[in-house]
């Protein structure tokens, strides 16, 4: 909990603080206490002086060591993998926006143009961001690919704290369950995909799709919250324009 000292009638002279201090035993005593601690603490540390600088050398040169590493070796690695990772990124951005995807998404994951691909990144700069970011991506294109399974397992090694890329992440595992047939396994990770980050984009996104597989697993009762936190927390959403229609229907299922 924050304190804060109020001003005015501050004691001036040592007569006066130390008298403020006396006043209450309780306080004294603290006092007391910490002079006593703080006397002990200097002899510790005048005896065993020696001892202590080696402890404070050998960590020092630990967090020196950790910070060399990430200076002279992390970085330039991560540069060095962020370059190689330049040609599959462009096959997967026009694999997302343009034709022939399957080709591009294929070309992504395994390289071209005697470039890497998204799944030699995570070969061979295993430990790096873009090795994660590579995660993702390859667990993006093996579902468009319909390899579900592949995407599932690519998908789980990615991690981030992306307000937008973490729940994706998340939401595209659920929807590799649906097409694998386990409506439970995406339910589980529709609802987390919508309550890891709140946002208008996928916090709607995946509620709705939450909804609609509760609905298909006889849970009307889980369909109709999710689908009313929709219409609640946000209206203005694209799932919202529509909801009222859904909430009607599990309310009636939930009736039944």
């Amino acid at each position: 909990m924050a304190t804060y000292n109020k001003r005015g009638n501050k004691p001036k002279t040592k007569e006066e603080i130390e008298h403020t201090i006396e006043e209450g035993s309780t306080t004294a005593e603290v006092f007391n206490t910490l002079d006593q601690t703080a006397s002990k603490t200097e002899a510790f540390v005048e005896k065993n002086q020696k001892y202590i600088f080696i402890v404070i050398g050998l960590v020092a040169a630990v967090v020196l060591g950790y910070l060399g590493y990430n200076e002279f070796i992390a970085k330039p690695k991560q540069v060095e993998a962020m370059n190689d990772m330049f040609q599959a990124q462009k096959y997967f951005n026009e694999a997302v926006n343009g034709v022939e995807k399957d080709s591009l998404f294929n070309l992504a994951l395994n390289g071209g143009e005697g470039k890497f691909g998204f799944l030699d990144i995570i070969e061979e700069y295993s430990g790096t961001p873009a090795a994660n970011l590579a995660n993702y991506c390859a667990g993006t294109s093996y579902l468009r690919l319909k390899n579900y399974k592949k995407a599932v397992e690519h998908l789980s090694n990615f991690k981030s704290d992306d307000d937008i890329l973490a729940p994706l992440a998340k939401g595209n595992i659920g929807d590799a369950f649906v097409q694998l047939n386990q409506r439970e396994d995406a339910l589980d990770y529709y609802e987390q995909a919508a309550k890891l980050r709140t946002n208008e984009y996928t916090s709607p996104m995946y509620l709705y799709k939450a909804g609609a597989i509760a609905l298909e697993l006889g849970k009307a009762d889980l369909a109709l919250t999710h689908f009313q936190k929709i219409k609640d927390e946000f209206p203005n959403s694209t799932e919202a324009e529509t909801i009222d229609v859904f909430i009607g229907k599990a309310q009636v299922l939930a009736n039944k």
